[in-house]
């Protein structure tokens, strides 16, 4: 029996690891699944873990208002230790650049526990950009047993670092894996709002704090002045920088709406409904090529090249000119929007974690040696 230890802290840890648990919770014959939450973001978190139906074995707790980082990463490294000790599970998976997963990682690796990284390989080359996102991934990747690759990109990425090829794993992102089952339990409703069209805004990094979150909001409030026949929802993150940027400039601005934070199933019909989405996510990046919905990147850098370079983003940055430029370019440039507004599965086919965990089942509980997913995979994953 194959013992493996889940690690999630923020809602789109629990997205993105919801499939692969599901998947795990299918081999209960040969695979013993166990999560362990540290609610890094509690209120999301939960909401994300109603979705996909994830109950955690072990939930720390460990949001605190107004945490900082070393506050969190000192908490969170002395709770995960007494779990991994308790448990002694055989791998432990972490997802993406959390410092959730770089702190699960960190301490595994002082249990010398074996880890598996999901969604590896993405890099921007830039430490300070996302913050502190691009570190994190670098620190797991270094330390990590078998790094889950989404594109070739980020298999390239990991070659380049002195990654051992035989550890690297081209499945896709499980991102596609999880819109799929969302999108399957709704029937898109018409859209009931009015003719204006619908933009979608999500902005709430850390490296957007400050100036660059007043320039957006800024932008924002000059696009609905200069173009009537727009609105603009926006999810609200509950970080008080953000919330408190947000309210100075935006507060009762016609047709702009902000709303409280939605569980996933009505951000994706958020989604779906909207005409265009300007936001800084990653996630977003992936999952709106899906749905045919042209995304306009609010940041210097992006770890997800591959939605630009396929058509279905551009990277415009944080500066208000910049940002109204492209918005109206999209409102108004029929061509650029209908070639932007192709639907497109960039990132995966959405069986990333049914190959995930037959990957972890071939190498740990066979004692096989892994193995290279060969080319088709390129055609697979649309490379």
């Amino acid at each position: 029996m194959l013992r493996i230890l889940n690690f999630i802290g923020t809602r789109p840890e629990v997205i993105k690891m919801g499939p692969v648990i599901a998947e795990q919770k299918k081999q209960k014959d040969k695979i013993e699944s166990l999560v362990c939450a540290t609610a890094q973001h509690r209120e999301l978190l939960d909401q994300a873990l109603d979705i996909f139906s994830v109950i955690p074995n072990y939930d720390l707790d460990l949001m605190q208002k107004n945490q900082k980082l070393p506050m969190f990463v000192g908490q969170a490294l002395e709770s995960i230790t007494k779990v991994l000790q308790q448990v002694k599970p055989d791998v432990v998976l972490v997802q993406g650049d959390t410092s959730t997963a770089f702190i699960a990682s960190l301490a595994s690796y002082y249990e010398k526990i074996p880890i598996g990284h999901v969604e590896a390989g993405l890099r921007t080359f830039d430490i300070y950009n996302p913050f502190p996102e691009e570190v994190n991934r670098r620190l797991i990747g270094t330390i990590a047993s078998i790094h889950f690759a989404p594109t070739l990109k980020a298999r390239e990425n990991l070659l380049k670092e002195g990654v051992d090829p035989h550890k690297i794993f081209l499945i896709g992102n499980t991102i596609v894996d999880a819109l799929m089952s969302i999108t399957s339990k709704f029937v898109a409703e018409k859209e009931e709002r009015n003719n204006n069209k619908t933009i979608l805004v999500t902005a709430h990094r850390r490296e957007n704090f400050g100036k660059p979150l007043e320039n957006i909001c800024q932008a924002l409030k000059e696009l609905v002045l200069r173009n009537k026949d727009i609105e603009i929802i926006y999810p609200v993150h509950p970080n008080p920088r953000v919330k408190e940027t947000i309210s100075i400039y935006l507060k009762n601005t016609r047709r702009i709406e902000l709303i409280e934070p939605v569980d996933y199933l009505n951000f994706v019909k958020l989604m779906y409904k909207s005409y265009l989405i300007l936001t800084d996510s990653g996630g977003i990046q992936e999952e709106a090529p899906i749905l045919g919905k042209p995304v306009l990147i609010l940041r210097k850098v992006t770890e997800r090249p591959e939605a630009v370079e396929g058509g279905s983003a551009l990277l415009v940055g944080t500066e208000k000119d910049k940002i109204v430029f492209w918005t109206e370019k999209l409102l108004r440039d029929e061509a650029l929007y209908k070639s932007m507004s192709q639907s497109r599965y960039i990132f995966g086919d959405g069986k990333a974690a049914e190959r995930m965990v037959g990957i972890l089942l071939n190498h740990f509980e066979n004692k096989k040696p892994p193995f290279i997913f060969k080319e088709a995979n390129k055609i697979l994953l649309n490379q």
